[in-house]
């Protein structure tokens, strides 16, 4: 691997702390500034000097910059590379960032860091065609993590237009296509105050590591399959406050496979995540929809708010989830048709899937659910819950706009995801837990804060904490 001749040394880290405006004594989240000497140059391209073959980088690019990027491009072993507030990267073809070391991108919400693909332009209208979509294209490949990465960090970041196929040494790390792919059992994943547009399939994919995935958007992600988080292999952490639209298939899926001898079961917790009109462009009978939990795979599913999703919450029996350590409950399901309403507790025919009716879930399961009913059993829902337990967004897609089919949902545009006052979410979250916490809490090397679950429903609380976008 050919290493670009940049020399950087580390000489000052301060930190600023902001206060929150919404709650006074709300812990506001950081946003540090990192002031570091021999910087990378932002002039011309970064690119290796044959097609094949990734050129090295480490260092510092710096506050407010804009760099290019025309060729794939490694962190090595023991090499850190840190990106400072208000930086852009231009990936100027399908090439990417193979993490073998440490990334860390330290965003502020006021500047923050873009990953993107110069000239492409969103298509946010309800009802535009996935086909001739740029957010399905792949545009450049993304970050992907080689089993050696130590730390990937991103705060306050935008990835957009990724997920093209790895090419080169890329290749080598991941075969498949995932703006941001972890895959070290012993290392540490932070995706935080953070946004992925589009992708061909899973935005984020992990096999193996300790996660905090916390108060993000995800928007048209996967274009015939995907979910917001696929955690396989052994992943533990959180996956909380995060907002989900328009996915293919899931927000978070949880499954053990691919895990090594002696590493832990996959085990996250997902909790106060607003997950809305998902599962629709998913190519496969039976999948997708809202939370998916399969082969081994154990976790937490509290305080979710599930909007006109193609199937509620979906704990698989073949291959079983680890069903003796999954807890969930007092989730809330809002339908405005027959086949939603049909499939909040999905059915077994149709999904292999075995979730039981939680008593604190909302609407009541005993408003729409025929009597004798059990897990997995078809069942035709009270038609008296369509359209009923209005969630309040400030504004968003309920009841589902003029013309438009629940797969036309899936981007935030004009749409404000937080809670009306008057919202039936809130105070009905339940607070009796703790986020799983395997990531530290640092703010540079670490989570900036773990959320605890909220008391109300939903990744957006009227307390100012959860979701800030």
């Amino acid at each position: 691997m050919k290493k670009l001749t940049y020399i950087i040394a580390v000489a000052f880290i301060s930190i600023n702390i902001c206060a929150c405006s919404k709650k006074a004594d709300f812990k506001a989240l950081s946003e540090p500034s990192v002031l570091i000497s021999s910087p990378i140059s932002d002039v011309g391209c970064i690119a290796p000097t044959a097609p094949a073959i990734s050129a090295g980088i480490k260092g510092t690019m710096l506050a407010g910059k804009t760099y290019n990027i025309c060729g794939n491009v490694i962190v090595d072993v023991k090499d850190t590379l840190i990106v400072q507030e208000g930086v852009t990267i231009n990936f100027n073809g399908n090439y990417g960032i193979g993490v073998k070391g440490t990334l860390i991108c330290l965003g502020t919400k006021a500047k923050p860091i873009y990953f993107t693909s110069p000239g492409a332009v969103k298509t946010d209208q309800i009802g535009a065609d996935p086909s001739k979509d740029v957010a399905f294209e792949g545009r450049w490949t993304g970050i992907i993590g080689g089993p050696t990465a130590n730390k990937i960090i991103l705060k306050w970041a935008h990835i957009e237009f990724a997920g093209g196929k790895p090419s080169g040494d890329l290749a080598t790390l991941s075969k498949n296509s995932y703006p941001l792919f972890f895959q070290n059992p012993n290392g540490i994943l932070v995706f935080e105050d953070s946004w992925i547009y589009g992708s061909i399939d899973d935005p984020i994919r992990t096999v193996g590591g300790k996660i905090a995935i916390m108060r993000n958007t995800f928007e048209k992600c996967g274009y015939t399959g995907g979910e917001a988080l696929n955690a396989k292999g052994g992943t533990i952490g959180d996956f909380a406050y995060n907002l989900c639209i328009g996915i293919a298939t899931n927000g978070p899926k949880l499954s053990n496979s691919g895990a090594l001898p002696g590493v832990p079961g996959t085990n996250v917790r997902m909790y106060n995540n607003t997950i809305v009109n998902c599962g629709y462009r998913r190519s496969a009978a039976g999948r997708g929809g809202s939370i998916n939990l399969e082969q081994d795979a154990a976790g937490m599913a509290y305080n979710n708010l599930m909007v006109n999703c193609k199937f509620g919450i979906r704990i698989v029996q073949n291959p079983m989830a680890d069903t003796l350590n999954t807890k969930y409950g007092y989730n809330y399901t809002y339908a405005d048709i027959a086949t939603v309403a049909d499939q909040i507790y999905p059915s077994k025919s149709l999904s292999v899937a075995i979730t039981k009716a939680q008593p604190t879930d909302i609407p009541k399961p005993a408003d729409f659910l025929p009597a004798g009913w059990n897990p997995g059993d078809t069942y035709t829902a009270n038609t008296a819950i369509l359209g009923a337990n209005n969630p309040q967004f400030i504004n968003g897609p309920i009841p589902l706009p003029a013309g438009a089919s629940l797969v036309d949902i899936s981007t935030v545009g004009n749409y404000n995801f937080a809670l009306k006052l008057t919202s039936p979410c809130i105070g009905k979250g339940f607070t009796g837990f703790k986020a799983k916490g395997d990531v530290p809490i640092d703010l540079i090397y670490g989570a900036t804060e773990l959320t605890p679950p909220g008391r109300d429903i939903g990744a957006f609380q009227t307390d100012g904490t959860g979701n800030h976008h």
